[in-house]
């Protein structure tokens, strides 16, 4: 299961580890039956896989952590070749099945993820300033000690919605010159040194600059509109999407998604061509969230929500970014590092 992105990284870690969030909420929109394929798009712990094999399903599960993968070979081989783990980005998961049932993804980072402190993805212990979930590329570290202020403050600003952002991005630019930040209860310190903290505050003052680095790191949200576009293509007629988010800048893409999706413009007399498309996409109920003995079991549920939407016969859109207002978030080109959107 993933955490909500807002919740106190501090506080989260405890009982409710490895727990699928609206597991009950997500079979019921799969529907999966025996021989169908379903794409677990997100296999972290591998909760949502071991529900849809108990179903009858067949799985293709894909995660981009080597650990996850590694962690999931024994219910691989225990599958009696229902399960094929596929360590990919679940972007490219319409090149890892032909013709797919379903399609479900759970956003965000997982819980074995953030209670691995050697990971970097929390400040709860301390650990290596890194938050990468394929294990390679741009670290957390990288972004922090090279780019410049401004750039920063966007980053915080748009995908933390941290309100102190510049702020926070001016104290890092001069924290770095005297020596880098190297690791997570470093940064935490020092945001928290700087902004201060009320004891009527729910959250750590360092919450939002850690999810928006993580965000950004893993280039989360571009990820997220890629694999909507692949499970587009990779569903067959009558096939289930699934979608669970925790933070309200997924939800917008996913909402947006179905929106334009199953929306059939009919054309007209002037531009009938240029205006006359099908719908991809018909809706399947509004958001579903959790609900009260949910959270109360699992508070990392209390931010999930979840959307979800049936595949028509026609034939895939080009995918196209502009439906989800993403911004451009510029950053120096590091050496030998490929940024969050180069391929």
């Amino acid at each position: 299961m993933t955490v909500g992105h807002g919740d106190d990284i501090n506080a989260v870690g405890g009982p409710a580890r490895h727990i699928p969030v609206l597991l009950a909420e997500v079979l019921e929109a799969l529907s999966p039956a025996e021989d169908d394929v379903i794409v677990d798009g997100t296999f972290g712990a591998g909760g949502y896989t071991r529900a849809i094999l108990a179903a009858g399903a067949s799985v293709v599960a894909i995660d981009r952590d080597p650990d996850a993968i590694a962690a999931g070979r024994d219910l691989e081989a225990q599958s009696g070749g229902r399960l094929r783990l596929v360590q990919a980005p679940f972007s490219t998961l319409d090149q890892h099945v032909e013709s797919a049932d379903g399609v479900v993804l759970d956003i965000g980072v997982s819980s074995m993820q953030l209670d691995q402190a050697e990971r970097g993805f929390s400040f709860r212990t301390d650990g290596p300033l890194d938050m990468r979930m394929a294990q390679a590329g741009l670290s957390a570290a990288d972004v922090v000690n090279n780019f410049k202020p401004g750039d920063l403050a966007r980053i915080f600003g748009f995908l933390g919605e941290e309100r102190h952002a510049g702020r926070i991005a001016r104290m890092i630019e001069a924290r770095r010159e005297k020596r880098p930040f190297e690791r997570t209860l470093e940064l935490a310190d020092a945001i928290e040194t700087h902004i201060g903290r009320a004891p009527k505050d729910k959250i750590h003052p360092a919450t939002r600059v850690f999810q928006a680095l993580r965000i950004f790191v893993n280039d989360e949200l571009g990820e997220l509109a890629k694999a909507l576009f692949a499970a587009e293509r990779a569903l067959k007629p009558g096939g289930r999407l699934a979608v669970v988010t925790f933070h309200s800048l997924e939800d917008r893409i996913v909402k947006r998604f179905i929106a334009d999706r199953s929306d059939a413009a009919s054309g007209s007399r002037h531009m009938p061509e240029a205006r006359a498309r099908s719908a991809t996409f018909s809706k399947s109920g509004g958001g579903v969230t959790p609900g009260d003995a949910e959270t109360a079991a699992n508070p990392r549920a209390r931010s999930a929500r979840l959307r979800a939407a049936i595949r028509t016969d026609a034939p895939a859109r080009a995918g196209d970014f502009s439906i989800f207002g993403l911004p451009k978030l510029p950053g120096p080109k590091l050496p030998g590092i490929e940024r969050p959107g180069e391929r």
